[in-house]
Protein backbone atom coordinates (compact mmCIF):
# COMPACT_ATOMS: atom_id res chain seq x y z
CA UNK A 1 0.00 0.00 0.00
CA UNK A 2 2.94 2.48 0.98
CA UNK A 3 4.58 1.51 -2.49
CA UNK A 4 1.69 2.21 -4.14
CA UNK A 5 1.10 5.94 -2.52
CA UNK A 6 4.99 6.43 -3.17
CA UNK A 7 4.43 6.00 -6.88
CA UNK A 8 1.78 7.53 -7.08
CA UNK A 9 3.02 10.83 -5.42
CA UNK A 10 6.18 10.37 -7.76
CA UNK A 11 4.08 10.42 -10.81
CA UNK A 12 1.77 13.61 -9.57
CA UNK A 13 5.35 15.40 -8.77
CA UNK A 14 6.84 14.01 -12.41
CA UNK A 15 3.13 15.63 -13.71
CA UNK A 16 3.82 19.01 -11.85
CA UNK A 17 7.21 19.76 -12.65
CA UNK A 18 6.39 18.78 -16.58
CA UNK A 19 3.56 21.48 -16.78
CA UNK A 20 5.75 24.62 -16.80
CA UNK A 21 8.34 22.86 -19.21
CA UNK A 22 5.10 21.70 -21.61
CA UNK A 23 3.84 25.39 -21.60
CA UNK A 24 6.93 26.25 -22.13
CA UNK A 25 7.64 25.86 -25.47
CA UNK A 26 5.14 27.94 -27.15
CA UNK A 27 7.29 30.49 -29.32
CA UNK A 28 6.81 30.25 -32.83
CA UNK A 29 10.30 31.32 -34.70
CA UNK A 30 9.05 34.40 -35.70
CA UNK A 31 7.44 35.40 -32.17
CA UNK A 32 11.30 34.38 -30.80
CA UNK A 33 12.81 36.80 -33.53
CA UNK A 34 9.96 39.37 -32.77
CA UNK A 35 11.28 38.96 -29.01
CA UNK A 36 14.68 39.31 -29.25
CA UNK A 37 14.15 42.76 -31.52
CA UNK A 38 11.66 43.88 -28.78
CA UNK A 39 14.24 43.27 -25.85
CA UNK A 40 17.17 44.95 -27.70
CA UNK A 41 14.52 48.13 -28.53
CA UNK A 42 13.58 48.12 -24.55
CA UNK A 43 17.41 48.29 -23.54
CA UNK A 44 18.35 50.62 -26.36
CA UNK A 45 15.41 53.04 -25.01
CA UNK A 46 15.96 51.99 -21.17
CA UNK A 47 19.89 53.06 -21.61
CA UNK A 48 18.99 55.87 -23.31
CA UNK A 49 16.68 57.20 -20.79
CA UNK A 50 19.72 57.10 -18.41
CA UNK A 51 21.83 59.13 -20.30
CA UNK A 52 19.21 62.22 -18.28
CA UNK A 53 21.00 61.03 -14.89
CA UNK A 54 24.77 61.61 -14.04
CA UNK A 55 26.94 59.99 -11.47
CA UNK A 56 26.41 56.73 -9.70
CA UNK A 57 22.41 57.12 -10.62
CA UNK A 58 23.36 56.89 -13.94
CA UNK A 59 25.55 53.79 -13.08
CA UNK A 60 22.83 52.11 -11.50
CA UNK A 61 20.40 52.93 -14.10
CA UNK A 62 22.71 51.40 -16.37
CA UNK A 63 23.12 48.34 -14.77
CA UNK A 64 19.37 47.95 -14.21
CA UNK A 65 18.81 47.88 -17.79
CA UNK A 66 21.26 45.57 -18.35
CA UNK A 67 19.72 43.68 -16.03
CA UNK A 68 16.36 43.74 -17.41
CA UNK A 69 17.72 42.64 -20.86
CA UNK A 70 19.76 39.57 -19.62
CA UNK A 71 16.36 38.42 -17.89
CA UNK A 72 14.34 39.13 -20.85
CA UNK A 73 16.65 37.28 -23.12
CA UNK A 74 16.84 34.46 -20.76
CA UNK A 75 13.27 34.43 -20.16
CA UNK A 76 12.49 34.23 -24.01
CA UNK A 77 15.14 31.54 -24.41
CA UNK A 78 13.05 29.66 -21.86
CA UNK A 79 9.62 30.09 -23.77
CA UNK A 80 11.12 29.25 -26.94
CA UNK A 81 12.85 25.88 -26.52
CA UNK A 82 11.34 25.05 -22.61
CA UNK A 83 14.08 23.43 -21.54
CA UNK A 84 14.61 22.95 -17.74
CA UNK A 85 17.94 23.92 -18.11
CA UNK A 86 17.03 27.18 -19.62
CA UNK A 87 14.56 27.67 -16.45
CA UNK A 88 17.31 27.74 -14.20
CA UNK A 89 19.09 29.74 -16.77
CA UNK A 90 16.62 32.45 -16.33
CA UNK A 91 16.87 32.19 -11.92
CA UNK A 92 20.93 32.59 -11.98
CA UNK A 93 20.18 35.39 -14.92
CA UNK A 94 18.35 37.16 -12.12
CA UNK A 95 20.53 36.25 -9.24
CA UNK A 96 23.34 37.50 -11.15
CA UNK A 97 21.70 40.87 -12.22
CA UNK A 98 20.74 41.57 -8.96
CA UNK A 99 23.61 41.59 -7.80
CA UNK A 100 25.37 43.92 -10.00
CA UNK A 101 22.86 46.44 -9.63
CA UNK A 102 22.63 46.04 -5.88
CA UNK A 103 26.98 46.33 -5.84
CA UNK A 104 26.52 49.27 -8.16
CA UNK A 105 24.12 50.94 -5.58
CA UNK A 106 26.95 50.54 -2.88
CA UNK A 107 29.48 52.97 -5.03
CA UNK A 108 27.29 55.02 -3.39
CA UNK A 109 28.49 54.40 0.28
CA UNK A 110 32.19 54.50 1.43
CA UNK A 111 34.35 52.61 3.81
CA UNK A 112 33.01 49.79 6.22
CA UNK A 113 29.05 50.78 4.71
CA UNK A 114 30.19 49.91 1.48
CA UNK A 115 32.14 46.71 2.67
CA UNK A 116 28.86 45.65 3.91
CA UNK A 117 26.63 46.31 1.54
CA UNK A 118 29.14 44.50 -1.47
CA UNK A 119 28.96 41.54 1.45
CA UNK A 120 24.88 41.97 1.96
CA UNK A 121 24.72 41.69 -2.05
CA UNK A 122 27.40 38.90 -2.17
CA UNK A 123 25.16 37.13 0.20
CA UNK A 124 22.24 37.48 -1.86
CA UNK A 125 23.62 36.44 -4.88
CA UNK A 126 24.75 33.47 -3.49
CA UNK A 127 21.47 32.26 -1.50
CA UNK A 128 19.50 32.79 -5.21
CA UNK A 129 22.06 30.80 -6.69
CA UNK A 130 21.67 28.28 -4.29
CA UNK A 131 17.98 28.27 -4.45
CA UNK A 132 17.77 28.02 -8.63
CA UNK A 133 20.26 25.13 -7.87
CA UNK A 134 18.17 23.33 -5.67
CA UNK A 135 15.39 23.85 -8.17
CA UNK A 136 17.36 21.98 -10.42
Amino acid sequence: MNTIFNLKSSLVLAAVLALPVAQAANLSKDEYKAGKDRISADYKAEKQACDALSGNAKDVCVEEAKGKEKVAKAELEYNYTGKPNDQNKVLLVKADAAYEVAKEKCDEKAGNDKDVCVKEAKAAKAKAVADAKMGK
